[in-house]
Order: structure tokens, then sequence, then C-alpha cells
């Protein structure tokens, strides 16, 4: 028997009758002999319900607590759906992340799974049972609850598909597959049917909340068979991601990421010494702020200058670090800007093709646009641009690049 892992999360159990509505969906592939282990996050927007609820309580966030409140809202769902499928004539048997013994580390908020018991969840399978399995969380190694983090639910499931050896892991999501840009913003863009787990990794970090960046890393790693569907369960094949394979026709650019969160801050008149980057960093990496995109120049007067990304929610508490920064250095001064975007274009073929950042550049001025920084790796190019340009400029290089054609 095949066994597959389903993971539920956003508006497909948003609801009573979305529940319903999952487990007949998983009720029809067990009925064809599939072995079914179902993933679910919480309810839309419990979540940030519980979050609420505490920050009216507290102060200060207890992250150990805020562990155990928060893993609560998975296992509602968890229960609500097993109930649904037994309902339908179809045993089903939950399990939180603890009874799974899901072995995390200790770092609360934002733990990582360090292994999976799978005995329990085998047994079920093998006397017919769907289990279902609280996302999102898991225990340490003294028993206390721990949650993965935003979206991890994602990471729950391809966690289980490597501990249980899934034929393939189905994430169902709000949109039925991964696009070559936020339909939203270029109404032409087209579900790709494959997409690397390198192009996928890329676009997760660059601003794409289709999966859970740490969910792709952890399929990429162990070689779990992913792939993105509809949660409205809408016909199609979805989004497959997978490694790269030789024979296929590589189009140049898969796809086009962007991220409205960032900001920019600049430090100008630097003494060019020695550690002098450290100096400006490691200040801000002690404020728990992490840095994006780097840029450091020498001065006509061989001072520097030296300009990085945050995101948008810490430019403030950035600023006023810098500021500090700029006054220990005797630098001459702190500019920022917080109404930027970041905009990437993504693609496997970059590595076989000269001339592509030299066109992506050529597009943007053609439409007026200015670049204010650029960042490149083997397979994207990422630029910033003001925020107004970020809609013209994504249809602009959406065009350019032909990704409205069909090539996979």
């Amino acid at each position: 028997m095949a066994v597959f892992i389903y993971k539920f999360g956003g508006t497909s159990i948003g609801s009573v009758e979305r529940i319903k509505a999952v487990a007949k969906k998983i009720k029809q592939a067990r009925d064809q002999g599939d072995d079914i282990v179902a993933v679910v996050s919480a309810m839309s927007g419990e979540t940030d319900r519980l979050t609420s609820l505490a920050k009216e309580i507290q102060q200060q966030s207890i992250d150990r607590e805020m562990d155990v409140l928060l893993s609560t809202g998975e296992q509602v769902t968890m229960s609500l759906l097993s109930m649904a499928l037994i309902d339908l004539g179809c045993p089903a048997c939950s399990y939180t992340g603890g009874q799974v013994r899901i072995l995390t580390d200790s770092m609360h908020t934002k733990a990582r799974i360090r292994e999976i018991d799978d005995k329990n969840i085998k047994a079920d399978l093998g006397k017919g049972n769907v289990v279902v399995v609280a996302g999102f969380q898991g225990i340490d190694d003294k028993g206390n609850i721990t949650t993965l983090g935003r979206g991890g639910s994602d990471t729950t499931a391809v966690a289980l598909a490597v501990a249980l050896k899934a034929d393939e892991c189905h994430i169902y999501t709000d949109v039925d597959g991964v696009y070559t840009t936020d339909p939203r913003v270029e109404p032409k863009a087209r579900r790709l049917k494959k997409i690397t787990f390198e192009e996928m990794l890329e676009m997760a970090s660059l601003g794409s909340k289709v999966l859970q960046i740490r969910a792709v890393e952890f399929a990429g790693k162990y070689n779990v068979t992913l792939r993105v569907l509809s949660s409205s369960f809408k016909e199609g094949s979805g989004t497959l991601i997978t490694y790269e394979e030789s024979q296929m026709e590589r189009a140049l650019i898969s796809a086009i990421a962007f991220n409205r969160d960032e900001a920019k801050l600049t430090i100008t008149g630097v003494p060019d010494l020695p550690g002098v980057a450290s100096k400006i960093l490691c200040p801000i990496a002690d404020k728990n702020i992490e840095v994006d995109m780097i840029i450091q120049n020498i001065a006509a007067d061989s001072t520097t200058d030296f300009t990085f990304t945050v995101h948008r929610n810490d430019y403030q508490k950035s600023k006023e670090v810098l500021e500090q920064v700029c006054r220990d250095l005797g630098a001459k001064q702190v500019t920022g800007d917080d109404s930027i975007v970041k905009i990437s274009i993504v693609g496997v073929g970059m590595r076989s093709h000269a001339g592509i950042a030299s066109n992506m550049f050529k597009v943007l001025a053609d439409e007026g646009i200015n670049i204010r920084m650029i960042s490149t790796s083997e397979i994207k190019i990422s630029v910033v641009v003001d925020e107004k340009y970020l809609e013209l400029s994504v249809r602009a290089l959406h065009k350019a690049f032909g990704l409205e054609k069909e090539n996979v």
C-alpha cells in the first residue's frame, strides 16, 4: 500500500464544514487502498486569537508558556477531523506531537526536529486507521511542549514523510500550486507543473509564502516528493517540487518572487579599517535582527559607506542601534528608507546562460525604474527598488522573460 502524507491548513480547515470536506477527501483516498497520515494546522485565525489572549495577560512573552498555549490550536483541529472521519465510517486516530514523540531541541517558539518515533503511527496504519497528527509541535527531551514557528505544520508533514518513507507528501494550500509570480500582481501568472527544490528554496527565502522555508530544506535534504495542491480540492495535479532533471528543457527563469517587508539603512563616512563591518553588524545581531542584503563602498575620501536591508518591522530598532554605532565609530550619518521592496528572478537555467542580469536591468531601465541595490547567487538575481514600482517591475519582468508561456 502506498503511504501519503496530507497536510491541511489555512482556509481548508477554517470551519466545521471545511473540516468535513477534508474528511471526505481523505476517506476517498483511503477507500482506494492508500495509507493516509493527515497533518493539520490550527483553524484559520486561531493562532492569532490565542496570541492576542496572551498579550492581554502578560506584558513580556514567556516562550515556554506560549508554546503550551499555541499548541492547543492544532489539537482542536486534529480531534475534530478524527471525529469527522469516524462519522463517515472511516476509522481514525489523532495524535499530538508529543504522543507521536516528535522530539525537538528546547528552543521554544522555533524548535527544530531531531527525530521521530514512528512506532505508534505505523501500528495504527497497520490496523487500517487514518492517522491525524497535530502539526507545528513536538516535545523536547524533558517533555516540554515545543513549537516549530509559523508555518511549522509544513515541516511536520515533511518530517513524517521522511520517517515513514512516504510515497508523496501533499501540501494543501490556499492556491492550487506554485505560480510564476503572485497572480494578484500579475494576472497572467502561470501555475508551474514542476519546480526544483533549489528554486523553491530561493522563492521561499525571497518572500513567496506558499511553503515554509524549513519544510523545503527538509524535503530537499531527504529527497521527499513534495506536491502543492489546492485546499479547495480544485482539479489538477498542482506543482511537483523535485530535483532538477537533466533531460528537462529548462526555462531561463522559472519565477519572480518579491518581498514587501524590506527596509534599507546606510551609515556613511565610516573609517576604512579592518573589522569595521563586524563593528557595524554585531550590535545589530545582538538585538536578534536579521540582515539580508549588504553593500559596502569605498568613498573618494577613503571612508566607507555601508548599506544593508532588514525586515521592515525591525527598521526603527535597527536605526537606533546604527545611530549609536555611528557615534562610536565617528562616522558621518545614518540614513534609511522603509518604502522599498525586493524583487527577484529565480531559475536554474541561469547556470548555463549569460546575459540574464543585463536583460533584467535593461527591462527595469526601460520602465524608468531605478535600482537601489543588487544581490546575486547562482540561480537568482535580486534588486531593491522603490515600493511604488513593485507591480510595474513584476509585470515588466514577467513579460520580458516570457513567463506566461508554457515551458514545462
